[in-house]
């Protein structure tokens, strides 16, 4: 029997956040990135390959149909500012920004160990489809200040997830959203998860 959501499986969009790419330094190697993003204010356009006025600085990791936006939980960023401070990023004393982590859609009450592949979250006049975990990278390390981000993202599984845009529209923060049940076969963690273990052999 197919599992069915909770009653009020639903979610709060807090902020919407896009990128430019611009200059990155990764291991001593200047690189191009658009993962620090800032906050916008207003309904903003939808279309299939994501928000408009949002970049992605390598297209074989991010953007496309099926990662055209990345969602992150908000409830996150405490735990991610944290870690930081414990592995000894001491300059970076300030709270993490909506953004920062690459998320352009900073939700509030929808998690991944909740939400399965092939999910749906339905928020009106924009439907997103869950396609997969976001894998961390280098760029992640370096944004992050410390050398194990990656590797806490794995093990914590506080990875948020890519969405493919089924339904283009206009999208502003404060909405809120019903998640609509796909077929409830694979957890995003349980991806994250296999993914990484694929990487590990």
């Amino acid at each position: 029997m197919q599992p069915t959501l909770r009653p009020g499986f639903s979610g709060t969009l807090l902020t919407i956040q896009t990128g430019q790419v611009r200059p990155l330094m990764v291991g001593g190697r200047k690189l191009v990135s658009a993962i620090g993003k800032t906050t916008v204010s207003g309904p903003i356009a939808v279309g299939v390959l994501g928000l408009a006025g949002d970049e992605q600085a390598d297209l074989s990791v991010h953007g496309g149909l099926s990662k055209a936006v990345y969602a992150l939980p908000s409830e996150h960023l405490p735990w991610w500012q944290a870690q930081r401070q414990t592995h000894g990023a001491t300059m970076f004393e300030e709270p993490l920004a909506p953004g920062y982590l690459g998320e352009n859609l900073s939700l509030q009450g929808l998690f991944e160990q909740d939400l399965f592949i092939g999910d749906r979250i339905d928020f009106g006049d924009v439907v997103f489809r869950i396609t997969q975990p976001r894998e961390p990278c280098g760029k992640f390390n370096a944004v992050m200040g410390y050398a194990l981000a990656a590797k806490d993202m794995v093990q914590s599984g506080r990875c948020g997830f890519y969405l493919a845009v089924e339904q283009p529209g206009f999208l502003q923060a404060g909405a809120t959203c019903q998640v609509l049940a796909g077929s409830r076969t694979t957890r995003v963690t349980e991806a994250l998860q296999h993914k990484a273990w694929k990487h590990l052999r």
